[in-house]
C-alpha cells in the first residue's frame, strides 16, 4: 500500500505542474527619441546700467537770483523747454545802457564820416593840409571802430539776457536737481544733471580673452530686475583692458522705449551675447534625472527594459536639454515617469515613436 501510495502522488504531481510567474511592470512611461536640434549659443556676462550721455546744466551768468524752476527728477523734457527762470532786471538794464552806448557810437561815427568826406572833397585846392586830413579820416576810422564794440557789447548783454531762461540743449530725462529758488548763483553752477535722449546703455564686463568673440552691432538681451527681457545691440568694444581684473567692457545700446523692465541708470544687470547657432543632441527636459550630482537618461531596451546611463548637459532651449555625452541621436528613452525608475526595471511604453527626418536638421 506504501509502494501504490508514493506512485500515485507521483504521477498527481507529474499531471498538474504550475505555470511560472511572470514579471510585471514597474511603470508605464511615454518614451522618446534623442533629436539632432539647431541651438543657439550664448555667452552670459554681467555688468552695469548706465546713461548713454549726460548734460549738466547749469548757471551761465554770474550774479542772478533764480525765480523759479519748472522741472524735477524724473521729468520728460524736450529740447528748447524752459526748465528755470532767472530775475531778468539787472541784466535787461544793461542790455539798455548797452543800446544807448551803441547810439551815441553811431551818432559819433556819422559826424566823423561826415567831417572826413568834407576834408577828402577839398584835399585838391589845398586849403588843408595832408595831416589835418589824415586825422579827419584816423577819426573816421575810430568812430567805425566804436560802433563794432558797442555793437559786440549790447550783443554780449543780449546773450547774458538770453541766460536768464535755462533750456533744455536736448530731449531727455532729468536725473538730478540742485535748483533752489531764490538762490544767487555763480556762473557755471550745476542745477540740474539730464539723461540725453532717454538712452541708457548696458556696460558689460568680460574677460580679455572672450572679447573677440564680441563685435558690434551683435544682439544682446539683457535681463531686466522685474523678470522682463530687453533687446540690445553691442554699440562699441572698449580699446582697453582693466589692468587690475582683467576685464574689458562692452557697450551695449538698450531702446529708449523699454517699458515694464525696471531699467534704471545705476543698476546690476545679467545679460547674454547671442554669438551665433551650432547643432547638438537634445531631449525633452523630463528625460534627464538628476541623481547625486548627475545627470541620467533610461535608455530603453528591445525587451522593454531600462538602463540607465549617465551623460553630460549642456545648453537648454524651450523644453528641452542638450546631451553633449553619453547618448546619440535616434536613442530611444523614457520621458514621463524617468524619475521613478531604477537600472533594469520593466516598463509598459505608452507610444513607440518613429524617426522623422524632420527631427534631423
Amino acid at each position: 500500500m506504501a509502494l501504490t501510495f508514493t506512485l500515485f502522488s507521483f504521477k498527481t504531481l507529474a499531471a498538474d505542474p504550475k505555470p511560472a510567474a511572470q514579471a510585471k511592470p514597474a511603470l508605464t512611461v511615454s518614451t522618446v527619441q534623442a533629436q539632432t536640434s539647431q541651438l543657439p549659443i550664448k555667452l552670459a556676462a554681467n555688468g552695469s546700467v548706465a546713461a548713454w550721455q549726460e548734460a549738466s546744466l547749469g548757471a551761465e551768468s554770474n550774479g542772478l537770483r533764480l525765480t523759479e524752476v519748472r522741472v524735477n527728477v524724473g521729468d520728460v523734457v524736450k529740447a528748447g523747454q524752459v526748465l528755470a527762470r532767472f530775475a531778468p532786471e539787472s541784466v535787461q538794464a544793461d542790455v539798455a545802457q548797452a543800446r544807448a552806448a551803441l547810439a551815441e557810437a553811431q551818432a559819433s561815427a556819422a559826424d566823423a564820416l561826415a567831417n572826413a568826406d568834407r576834408a577828402r572833397s577839398i584835399q585838391a585846392s589845398g586849403a588843408l593840409s595832408a595831416q589835418q586830413i589824415a586825422q579827419y579820416s584816423t577819426a573816421e576810422l575810430t568812430a567805425k571802430a566804436r560802433v563794432e564794440a558797442a555793437r559786440a557789447t549790447l550783443t554780449a548783454q543780449e546773450i547774458r539776457l538770453s541766460h536768464t531762461e535755462l533750456k533744455a540743449p536736448d530731449s531727455g530725462v532729468i536725473s538730478a536737481r540742485s535748483a533752489t529758488v531764490g538762490a544767487v548763483l555763480p556762473a557755471g553752477t550745476e542745477l540740474f544733471r539730464m539723461i540725453r535722449q532717454g538712452r541708457l546703455e548696458w556696460r558689460a564686463e568680460l574677460p580679455s580673452d572672450l572679447l573677440p568673440r564680441v563685435r558690434a552691432g551683435m544682439a544682446v538681451t539683457v535681463l531686466g530686475p522685474q523678470a522682463g527681457t530687453v533687446q540690445g545691440r553691442v554699440r562699441m568694444i572698449a580699446p582697453t583692458v582693466d589692468a587690475q581684473t582683467r576685464n574689458g567692457l562692452v557697450y551695449v545700446d538698450l531702446p529708449t522705449q523699454a517699458t515694464g523692465t525696471g531699467l534704471k541708470a545705476g543698476m546690476f544687470a545679467k545679460g547674454e551675447f547671442e554669438l551665433g547657432g551650432s547643432s547638438g543632441v537634445t531631449v525633452p527636459t523630463q528625460a534627464v534625472v538628476v541623481r547625486d550630482g548627475f545627470a541620467y537618461v533610461f535608455r530603453l531596451t528591445p525587451d522593454q527594459h531600462v538602463q540607465q546611463a549617465k551623460v553630460q548637459t549642456g545648453r537648454r532651449l524651450e523644453g528641452r536639454v542638450e546631451i553633449t555625452g553619453g547618448l546619440k541621436a535616434g536613442d530611444t528613452v523614457a520621458a514621463n515617469g524617468a524619475g521613478f525608475l531604477s537600472d533594469g526595471d520593466l516598463v509598459r511604453v505608452a507610444n513607440t515613436p518613429a524617426a522623422t527626418p524632420a527631427a534631423s536638421k
